[in-house]
Order: C-alpha cells, then structure tokens, then sequence
C-alpha cells in the first residue's frame, strides 16, 4: 500500500482500533522528515564498528541463512539487556533499523555528538516518548523503511525482562506486519543480559552473547490487520517462536500491568528505562 493510502486509511490520530487490547502499536512521537537511508555515519558502523564488536565478543550466530536477503522484513526479539539492539545490527547479515530515545541524539558536547554518532551507526532511529499522535507516527516510521525494502528490529514484550523470563507480547509487530505483508524473523537471544545487566554501565568481555534466527514467518494466515483476533494470534505465533530461539521460561503476563487509558498504553510501549 503506498504512503498515501496508509495514512487515507489509518489517519493521523490514535483509534481504538490502533490501541484496544493495551499491546497494539509499538509507539512513539516520530521525528518529522524523510524516512533515513545509510548514509557515512551508518556505513562506518556497518563496515567497521559491527566487524571489531565480532572480533572483541566473538557472538555465536545461528540462522543467518534465515534472514531474506533482499526485500522488508521484521525482525521480532526477546529483550534481555540494552545491548540487544547492538547485538541483532552485529550479527545480522543485512542492515537493521530500530527505535531508540531521543536522548541518546540530542544530548549536548562531546558526550552527546559521540552517543548520536554511535546510535546513528548502529542503524537507530530516534524517537521521542509522547502520546497523542504518537503510536501511529512511530507505525508510519516503521512502515515507511519497511516500504522501501529495509528491516526493522522491535521487541514484543516492550520493555526489557528483569527476571530472564519471556513475557506475553504485545500486538504492534503483529499489526505492522499484518498490514505490511512483510515477514516476520523471529530472533532468539542468549546471555546479553550476562554482558551487560540491567544497570551496569560498560559491558562485560568474559561472557559471550549467541543470537539465533529463526525462519520467516508469514503471518497472513491469521486475517486482516483490523481484526484484534488476528493480531493477537499472529503474536501468539511470533512469541512461541521466539520461545523456541530462547528457552526461556514463560511468564505467562505483561512485562507490566496492562494500562486503562489509551494515554497509558502508549506510554507503556515507548523505549524507556525501567528504574
């Protein structure tokens, strides 16, 4: 579907149908302008920082053969540490697209141009936490690089597990690719958590990391992107396939209580530390 006919059919506002389970759209206030392409910055990243982090954590890569080598894809994560979203770009075989704060863009000196240069070269897209207009800005980001063939990287469970378990997923990835037709490669990921736990400030270089591909899912099966049973049983497939990658034990819940205000759940989903 081309960008205008998106936003005819899905405009610009938050419905209930974008947000009625409390787990519909992985949102954010999106920063206005064209979608990024790779650009100096993201090809250094691409060519040199991602080959030294290979050489200095030595991850164990399984299923890259899984990976479509040309075309939109989703990949769909288990999130266990902030080093996820450097461990998927790392190991993946093509370039990946994901959100991140705003924070990490705009900070001021030497401290803040160096964390936007490495953001940015790991291929992170900034977002800024909000409500309103935001679960359907941070979808039309997402579908806009999916429309022009790149991959994008989301965490159903919202928020990173503090316990190591794998909790419930909420239905935005589903939605996206439901809507998209794009397919969805669900990624497993071990031990990030030992390399950099939630709090520490540098990662460790005793533990190493193994992310592991699975094959592509396509989700058209379960019907339409407007049906909340559809979505919930694509994420159901995405989620026990992740499961299969990980090992995890199941939490069987929300990573956290389930809002009550359409304001609430979209916060909920926004990159965000847990403190």
């Amino acid at each position: 579907m081309p960008m205008a006919e998106w936003n005819r059919e899905y405009p610009r506002r938050v419905t209930s149908d974008l947000v009625p389970d409390a787990d519909d759209a992985a949102a954010a206030e999106v920063e206005t302008g064209p979608v990024r392409r790779i650009g100096a910055t993201y090809a250094l990243g691409r060519f040199v920082v991602a080959p030294l982090a290979r050489l200095v954590y030595r991850p164990h890569v399984e299923g890259r053969g899984n990976v479509p080598k040309s075309g939109p894809v989703i990949f769909a994560s288990n999130h266990l540490s902030f080093i996820d979203s450097i461990a998927i770009p790392v190991a993946a075989p093509r370039p990946v697209h994901f959100l991140a704060k705003s924070s990490y863009f705009d900070g001021p000196g030497l401290g803040g141009w160096l964390s936007k240069q490495f953001f940015t070269a790991i291929g992170a897209v900034p977002v800024q936490r909000g409500a309103g207009q935001a679960a359907l800005d941070a979808l039309e980001q997402q579908r806009a690089l999916l429309e022009q063939g790149s991959t994008v990287a989301l965490y159903p469970e919202g928020t990173r597990s503090l316990d190591g378990r794998l909790y419930k997923g909420r239905t935005g990835v589903a939605f996206l690719a439901l809507q998209t037709g794009a397919p969805v490669v669900p990624v497993g990921l071990i031990g990030t958590d030992d390399v950099m736990p939630v709090g520490a400030k540098m990662p460790s270089l005793t533990h190493r990391v193994t992310v592991k591909f699975g094959e592509p899912l396509d989700l058209g099966h379960h019907g339409p992107a407007t049906s909340g049973r559809a979505r919930r049983a694509a994420t159901d497939e995405i989620m026990a396939a992740i499961h299969a990658l990980s090992g995890q034990e199941l939490a069987n819940a929300y990573n956290e209580v389930p809002a009550q205000s359409p304001i609430e759940r979209i916060k909920q989903v926004l990159p965000h530390e847990r403190r």
